[in-house]
């Protein structure tokens, strides 16, 4: 699902972000990346759906050459990919139910399909009764919850997350890795940077842990490994 090959990042203020990294991640797995603050996390993330670009190496995401691939190809790789933000990016002025609805509609899904999927995610997440609601009504885990609908509403092979429990207090980020778990378990590839140790901890999943811009442990049923 994931390949990367000697994939180097260097900015052009010169700070290397990352530094030779070679990473398998395979469909269906459950992956965490951790490390301390400007690490190489974030950007490690975003190579993987194309809002970074390598300096240096190779690297495939679901098949497609993320390097060598069009400006014109790369909307076709995130129609593939589900991407959740710390913050959400909702967008204000929609209800629960047209912010999912956006994304079938940049693949200008059928109107039968796109209602009949979005009611089904919005039930996944459990906001099925708050399809009329704006953002701003919604509180911080229940934003998190349409953010994860509208990433998964297309059946993406891959869900990319960057710390999606952040901005959440502890018992609503569980509820938010039970969906998490429920995601994998049918079958979906999960890649999540993190800083929750507690979560790290307790899920015993793969952990690739990312320091000055070198994977220093790369560990199947892994612990956050750092102090909180």
């Amino acid at each position: 699902m994931i390949q990367m090959r000697e994939v180097s990042k260097t900015y052009d203020t010169g700070v290397v972000a990352l530094d030779h990294v070679n990473v398998d991640i395979k469909k269906g797995e459950f992956v965490f990346v951790v490390g301390p603050s400007g690490a190489g996390k974030s950007t490690f993330i975003k190579m993987l759906f194309r809002e970074e670009l390598p300096t240096k190496g190779k690297l495939l995401v679901n098949g497609h050459d993320v390097v060598e691939m069009e400006r014109s190809e790369v909307p076709y790789l995130r129609r593939e990919l589900g991407v959740i933000f710390q913050d959400y990016r909702l967008l204000p002025d929609k209800t629960v139910f047209e912010n999912v609805a956006f994304a079938m509609q940049v693949i200008e899904a059928p109107r039968r399909t796109m209602q009949r999927s979005v009611n089904s995610v919005l039930d996944v997440v459990g906001l099925r009764d708050k399809y009329r609601s704006f953002p701003s009504q919604l509180s911080g885990g229940e934003q998190q919850r349409v953010a994860i609908a509208r990433a998964i509403v297309n059946n993406p092979s891959i869900v990319i997350a960057d710390e999606p429990t952040g901005n959440l207090d502890p018992e609503t980020s569980w509820d938010i890795m039970d969906i998490f778990k429920r995601i994998n378990k049918a079958g979906t590839t999960i890649v999540m940077a993190t800083h929750d140790r507690n979560i790290v901890d307790t899920m015993k999943k793969r952990v690739i842990a990312i320091e000055d811009g070198r994977i220093v442990r790369d560990q199947m049923r892994g612990g956050y490994g750092y102090e909180a």
